[in-house]
């Protein structure tokens, strides 16, 4: 079990150092944040949201993608596969972040279980509806995240950035600059948290709010607080938290709601796509204690959880510079309030097909919200050659991962002379 908690922890950390970069990468490229900043505040939220909102990503993707029925009188092959997995979709995303391109690790995993599945049971034991969900999800995703950033940044630019008084204009507009970002990312982020919160208003305090109505209540009180914390900031426009590197005033006000939404992004994605890099090493853990498959779900210990939180970190710290830069400034030249958009249309993208049911990447609405803003401020500002190279990089992430699970599956299954 030492060997496979190593891989589990060698996959968050190429986790964390290529899809964490994803979310903290516009601000960064904006310079809302300086690249340490970035690293501790993405580090607190990424580990705060997977180790106590990741348990239910970890599950889905342990239990549901290979069926855990298929494996019932051979548990040593499923625990063998998920190891092949570790191995597969780490190597991929090392290999993808030493190039600075932005994958999706959930293509990876996936990809990966693919391939081991394929060699294990054969092709039809593959789920190919889910397959084909992640490639739905692959084609949407940047498409609808670059629309919804275009609109926002247009907005933006119609009614703030170009008008002759753009402080005037920004204090009309902060109360529903914060609405929007605090009620976007309060349905993204607290359904997490509406279950134990309903229960405990319900049955200790008496309190009778609707399990739906929780996030947007919630969402509207930080709204109402940002607002008034706003309000008294613009009392004095040369005011910051930091040093910024930001002259223009306006874009130093911007640079606040863009990390704020940054935070979001960051805790939403770390209670998410934990379940990447250990939802296999829970399932090898829970074969080697029962000698199952886990057919009716399976609880995920915590120090497991810890594992994956600390693994996404310190990739993140040690390796995240690389795609941070493409995604913040190799691909187009970002201003706090263009990267705020980003950051809004990436959260709206995934909130929405969430409610459809599609799977989504966070670095694919990123992408394409930085590509949206982009056509609105000069098609010239995008760089198309650094575009060429993370497109190839989605194309071939599935049948690579794959392709690597497959072969090393296959190899180590002749080394143990199993069937």
């Amino acid at each position: 079990m030492i060997i496979i908690a190593f891989l589990a922890f060698y996959v968050a950390f190429n986790l964390g150092a290529n899809d964490v970069a994803n979310a903290m990468g516009t601000s960064v490229g904006s310079k809302a944040v300086t690249l340490k900043q970035a690293i501790i505040i993405a580090g607190i939220l990424e580990f705060t949201g997977a180790v106590l909102f990741g348990h239910g990503v970890t599950e889905t993707l342990g239990t549901k993608i290979a069926n855990p029925e298929l494996f019932t009188t051979t548990p040593q092959t499923l625990a063998l596969g998920m190891a092949t997995v570790l191995i597969s979709s780490g190597v991929w995303l090392q290999i993808a972040t030493s190039l600075g391109l932005p994958v999706s690790s959930s293509h990876a995993v996936v990809g990966a279980i693919a391939g081991f599945t394929w060699v294990a049971l054969g092709i039809n034991a593959i789920d190919w509806s889910s397959i084909g969900l992640i490639t739905i999800g692959w084609i949407l995703t940047p498409v609808i995240s670059g629309i919804v950033a275009a609109f926002f940044y247009s907005l933006i630019q119609r009614w703030i950035l170009n008008q002759p008084h753009p402080i005037l204009q920004l204090k009309e507009w902060i109360p529903w600059l914060s609405v929007i970002l605090l009620c976007t990312f309060g349905v993204i982020v607290l359904p997490s948290l509406t279950q134990p919160l309903t229960n405990f208003l319900i049955e200790k305090v008496g309190f009778n709010i609707p399990a739906h109505d929780i996030p947007i209540f919630t969402g509207a009180t930080a709204a109402i607080g940002l607002t008034l914390y706003s309000w008294k900031k613009l009392q004095d426009t040369q005011a910051s938290f930091f040093q910024s590197p930001i002259p223009n005033p306006i874009e130093q006000l911007f640079g606040r709601f863009q990390l704020l939404s940054a935070c979001f992004v960051a805790f939403a994605h770390g209670s998410n796509d934990v379940g990447n890099a250990i939802a296999p090493l829970a399932v090898i853990s829970y074969i080697n204690q029962t000698h199952s498959v886990p057919n009716n779900g399976i609880t995920i210990p915590l120090w497991i959880m810890i594992l994956g939180g600390v693994g996404i970190v310190t990739g993140l710290a040690i390796w995240g510079k690389k795609v941070m830069a493409t995604i913040g400034e190799n691909i187009i030249s970002l201003q706090p309030s263009s990267g705020f958009c980003a950051e809004l249309a990436t959260a709206t993208t995934i909130l929405l097909a969430s409610r459809l049911g599609l799977p989504v990447s966070t670095s694919h609405a990123l992408v394409g919200s930085v590509v949206g803003i982009g056509l609105v401020q000069n098609l010239k500002s995008i760089k198309f050659q650094t575009l060429q190279g993370i497109a190839a990089a989605w194309v071939i992430t599935v049948p690579i991962s794959a392709a690597i699970s497959a072969t090393i599956f296959s190899i180590i299954r002749i080394i143990l002379n199993l069937k």
